[in-house]
């Protein structure tokens, strides 16, 4: 799968197999973490792999899911994740902000995860004072996001969004999922000029 293909197919995913995923991919991912830019190249990125069935667990109570569709977004029972990365930021490297070296990093999980079959959720709802405390996170760390992860159980699909950014899901327990259009986004030299504008200015001259 090249990237393109794995950016296209990523989904954010809440139903997860009751199968472990592997600790070497778990650490593949968090290489391709660390391989994403860094403001001034600081770094102040580290994590948190928690993958033994009984500290996953109890991970899970402190967080939220898919607020548009609560209490249906929700992992059931037996269909929780697997493991977690804890995405924590450095202090003594930076202080404030590093919000844009988390989300690069982030993004280069979700998409390696994708291309080794990985479902995963982002998640920023998160009771950030109990997981320090459960996991030990010395006081000058803070969670950025944690990322969610285990072998999918579900296979959530894009609509073109027409006036509501709001998933749902259907009967069947599809999750649909909002995407605004490459062509109401996107602008060409100059905000407001699209391609068949350009088009348009060319074959009048």
């Amino acid at each position: 799968m090249d990237a393109i293909e794995a950016i296209r197919k990523r989904r954010s995913v809440r139903r997860f197999r009751r199968e472990s995923v592997p600790l070497p991919l778990l650490e593949k991912l968090i290489d391709a973490a660390r391989l994403a830019p860094s403001a001034q190249n600081l770094q102040p990125l580290e994590f948190i792999i928690v993958y033994d069935e009984e500290t996953v667990r109890a991970v899970f109570p402190h967080l939220l899911w898919a607020g548009y569709i609560y209490p249906a977004g929700n992992p059931p029972p037996g269909e929780e994740p697997t493991a977690y990365i804890i995405v924590l930021l450095n202090g003594n490297i930076r202080a404030e902000g590093g919000e844009h070296d988390a989300g690069a990093a982030i993004e280069n999980i979700l998409i390696a995860a994708t291309a080794l079959g990985i479902g995963t959720c982002w998640v920023g709802a998160v009771n950030r004072k109990a997981v320090t405390e459960l996991l030990h996170i010395p006081d000058d760390y803070r969670i950025d996001s944690i990322v969610a992860l285990g072998y999918p159980d579900e296979s959530p699909v894009i609509e073109d969004f027409s006036g509501s950014i709001q998933y749902w899901k259907d009967d069947n327990g599809v999750l649909h999922v909002p995407k605004r259009k490459l062509s109401r986004i996107l602008h060409f030299n100059r905000y407001g000029e699209c391609d068949s504008e350009k088009k348009d200015v060319r074959s009048k001259k």
